[in-house]
Order: structure tokens, then C-alpha cells, then sequence
């Protein structure tokens, strides 16, 4: 909103207003509104949710300090997603069609996971919304947001090929004029469909969906994309909402992977960058930046009260959002191969749980008496059955997903 203001000031020749034209002062300003929101009003929220009696409702796994969180105020995900939309309101530009995107996913999954909460705490219902309702609402976002970023026509790819390409019947000449790159004798900028991605460590670095599909792709390939955005959308926020099951931990990892996704979202979205990288360029996913800083601001202010021992839980309002904030960003910018590395620790969560109870069915039928690989899963109770505190298990995940991050960062120029 700020920025239209700005804008007309800039026109005036308003000392100072011309600030607002650059990314990094916006993306800045988001992250410490976001952060000033979580704290302070955050507090503040705590401190109804406590009054109103919403606490925590924890099951008795026999883990180490895990009764002593009963009580603890949930549904603290409110303080994450007015973290996110308000600094994303104030000062990214609303027409762009990946904010309207983002804030679409942000508030739909905010709901699923409210809706879900709110059965908890206040139906007095320990397993909340039924899962076929859970995924009902995922398919939904999925649909919807797989839908705006292939039809859109303000969502393109450009990319830089040799001066020898030949052009395919979908791709065409572009230049940059405003940025002083143009076509030159020995590259060209082209405009190709909207169904290239990003794949790591494969020369080129670029993968086109059409190439499953063929010809009929180039009239069908929603019927590709759409499913896979749906795929993604249930894959990473089912993964985030896994990994919450220890102080900091979903929210300390978000952050360390939103940071991860604002570095991807500038350099494909500034065409000097993507040129030097040879990455594929994105005109008007600028804005995306301010959203993640928006997005890392309100996980780091939320860590300030999450962080062990914690003084509130996001619940499903939270981490359901998170994970599909970050799974549409990544679509968004084309890294959504990417993520099977950048988000490595719920990868890792959600794979735990799948083995756990595979092997679990199969050795039942096999001996008649399941077996387990894991003494707990998710697999952040394994370690704390093996008597691990539970604030070492989060550092060391942290670690983990710092590591995970460099190489997805990294995976830019190893071809």
C-alpha cells in the first residue's frame, strides 16, 4: 500500500521518497515490521490466548519433559501469519501477481490450520479436522495457485541461450534494455513457456515439463503442472507440520530456509544477476523478496517466544501455513526441484514416519509382531528417546538445515 504513496511523493520530487523504488529497502523494512509485530505484539497475543485458556493438549508418549507443556498456549501461528501479511501488505505491490499468489496460499493454509486448532482446543477434539478434509484444502490451494502461475500472462521465464539456438514455436526474442542487457552476436535473452524449472547439478540447470507430455503439452500441460504443485503443496506442508513437535524447531528451520529462498528469489528475479549466474531470469518476482523477509522476519520474532522452553506453540495455524509458504515460493521462482535438498530436515521427518509405519505393516504380516526402525518417530523423538535434550536435537537440526541450504544455494553454479 505504502508503495503507491511513495510512488506519487517520488513524482513530486519528495526529498527521500525515491527509496521506495529499490528491493533491499523494501525487503529491509518488511523484515523489521515483521519482526517488530512478533515481538511486541506478540506479547500481547500470548497474553490472550492465556486468559482465554487455549493451551496445549499433550499426549503422554513417555518423552522427557513432555508433560510439563501442557498448558502452553497454542495456536500461536496467528502472531506468524499477521507477521507475514501485514509488512507484505505495507510494502510489496499488490497487482504483482506472485504476492497475490503468496497471500492467496498464506491465508487459505492459514485456515486449514485454524480451523483445525480451533476443533482441538475448543471441541475439546484431539485429533482436529479429519485428514480427507486436511488434504480436500490443500488439493484446493493447489488448484488454485497451480492455475495463477500457469495462466497468468505476468508469469514468465526468460532465459539465455547461445546466438545458435533454434526457437521453438512457444519461445521468443527478448531484451532487457532497462537493465543495458540486450541480445548481443554470441547470446540471446528468449521468452520460453511457462512449464520450465530448475533441476541441480545437471548441465544446463534447466528442465522443461513439456518434455514428458510431447506435443500435447504445449495445449495440456496443467494437467501436468497442476498435479504437481498439488503433490509439493501437500508434500512440504504435511513435512513442516511434522517437524513441530519440539520447541524452535519448525520455526527455526523455516527461517533458515526462507533466507535460502530469498537468495533464489533475487538473483532470478534480477536479470544482472541471472545473466552472471546463467540462470533463467523472472521478470516482476522482485516483490517475492519482500514477502520471504516479511516470512523470515515473523519466524525469527516468533523464535523469540518459541524457542525452548517455549512460552507459546504456532499449531497447525502455523506450521501448515509455513510449509505451504514455502513450497509455493519455490514453485513460484521455478526452484521447486530444489527442494527435496533445501528442505531436507521435513523431508527427513516425513520419510521417518513413512518408514516407521511401512516397516511397522510389513513385519506385523510377515512375524505377526510389528517391528519398528526408529524408537520414535517423527524422527526428532527418536533422538530424544536416546535421551538427547531436546534444545541439542534442535540446534543440531538447525545445522543441518544451514548445510542443506548452502548446497541448494550452491547448486546455482554446479552444473
Amino acid at each position: 500500500m505504502l508503495t503507491y504513496l511513495f510512488n506519487y511523493l517520488n513524482e513530486m520530487n519528495f526529498p527521500g521518497a525515491g527509496l521506495f523504488e529499490y528491493i533491499s529497502f523494501r525487503a529491509a523494512m518488511a523484515m523489521i515490521t515483521s519482526l517488530i509485530i512478533s515481538i511486541v505484539f506478540g506479547k500481547k497475543i500470548i497474553r490472550i490466548l492465556q486468559k482465554q485458556q487455549i493451551g496445549e493438549t499433550v499426549r503422554d508418549l513417555g518423552l522427557e519433559g513432555q508433560l510439563a507443556k501442557t498448558g502452553t498456549p497454542t495456536m500461536g501461528g496467528l502472531i506468524i501469519l499477521a507477521a507475514i501479511m501485514i509488512p507484505t501488505l505495507l510494502f510489496a505491490k499488490l497487482d504483482n501477481i506472485y504476492i497475490i499468489t503468496m497471500l492467496v496460499a498464506t491465508v487459505w493454509l492459514g485456515a486449514i490450520g485454524f480451523i483445525d486448532d480451533y476443533i482441538k482446543v475448543f471441541k475439546k477434539n484431539k485429533k482436529g479436522l479429519a485428514g480427507k478434509f486436511k488434504v480436500i484444502g490443500q488439493i484446493g490451494v493447489g488448484i488454485i495457485v497451480g492455475s495463477m502461475l500457469y495462466f497468468h500472462s505476468d508469469v514468465q521465464v526468460h532465459k539465455k541461450v547461445d546466438a545458435s539456438y533454434v526457437l521453438s514455436a512457444d519461445e521468443e526474442v527478448v531484451t532487457h534494455l532497462h537493465t543495458g542487457l540486450a541480445t548481443d552476436d554470441n547470446s540471446k535473452w528468449i521468452k520460453t513457456d511457462d512449464m520450465t524449472t530448475t533441476i541441480p547439478f545437471i548441465k544446463g540447470n534447466e528442465f522443461n515439463y513439456n518434455w514428458i507430455l510431447g506435443e500435447a503439452g504445449k495445449n495440456w500441460g496443467w494437467l501436468l503442472f497442476i498435479p504437481i504443485v498439488i503433490f509439493i503443496v501437500i508434500a512440504v506442508s504435511n513435512g513442516a507440520n511434522m517437524t513441530d513437535g519440539l520447541d524452535g524447531l519448525a520455526t527455526g528451520t523455516s527461517a533458515i530456509v526462507g533466507i535460502a529462498l530469498a537468495v533464489l528469489a533475487y538473483v532470478s528475479s534480477n536479470v544482472k544477476f541471472a545473466d552472471y549466474l546463467d540462470v533463467m531470469y523472472i521478470p516482476m518476482a522482485e516483490e517475492l523478496v519482500i514477502f520471504i523477509a516479511a516470512f523470515v522476519g515473523a519466524c525469527i520474532g516468533f523464535l523469540w517466544f518459541n524457542s525452548f522452553p517455549a512460552q507459546v506453540f504456532m499449531g497447525d495455524t502455523g506450521s501448515l501455513a509455513l510449509g505451504g509458504i514455502i513450497a509455493v515460493f519455490a514453485i513460484a521462482i521455478r526452484k521447486e526441484l530444489l527442494i527435496p535438498v533445501l528442505c531436507g530436515v521435513f523431508l527427513m521427518e516425513n520419510l521417518s514416519v513413512i518408514m516407521q509405519v511401512g516397516w511397522f505393516k510389513i513385519t506385523k504380516r510377515r512375524y505377526g509382531e510389528g517391528r519398528r526402525i526408529f524408537l520414535m518417530a517423527p524422527l526428532h523423538h527418536h533422538y530424544q528417546k536416546k535421551g538427547m535434550h531436546e534444545a541439542k536435537i534442535v540446534a543440531r537440526f538447525w545445522i543441518v538445515a544451514v548445510l542443506l541450504a548452502v548446497i541448494t544455494i550452491v547448486t546455482l553454479k554446479v552444473r
